[in-house]
C-alpha cells in the first residue's frame, strides 16, 4: 500500500479535520483513507455521461418526454 504526504495544510482546515474524525470516533488517518477512498471509487459526471451512452438504449423524441410530463401533469389533478 502507498502513502501520501499532504503539505501546507491550513491548521484552520487541520483542525475541523480532527473534529470530524473524532466525531465519528476515527483517526484522522483513518478518516481521510476513507474520504479518499470513497472519492476515488466515485465515478465523475464525465464518467457517468459516458456510462450511460453505452449503457442506454432509449429511442424518445423530445416530444415523447414532454407527453409524458403532460400526461403524468394530468393525472396529478
Amino acid at each position: 500500500m502507498s502513502a501520501i504526504t499532504i503539505r501546507d495544510v491550513p491548521e484552520s482546515t487541520l483542525r475541523s479535520l480532527k473534529r470530524k474524525a473524532a466525531g465519528r470516533g476515527k483517526s484522522l488517518q483513518a478518516y481521510l483513507l476513507d474520504l479518499v477512498t470513497r472519492d476515488g471509487a466515485t465515478p465523475s459526471l464525465a464518467e457517468m455521461m459516458e456510462r450511460l451512452d453505452r449503457e442506454a438504449d432509449v429511442a424518445l423524441s423530445t416530444s415523447d418526454i414532454l407527453d409524458a410530463i403532460e400526461g403524468g401533469r394530468e393525472r396529478r389533478w
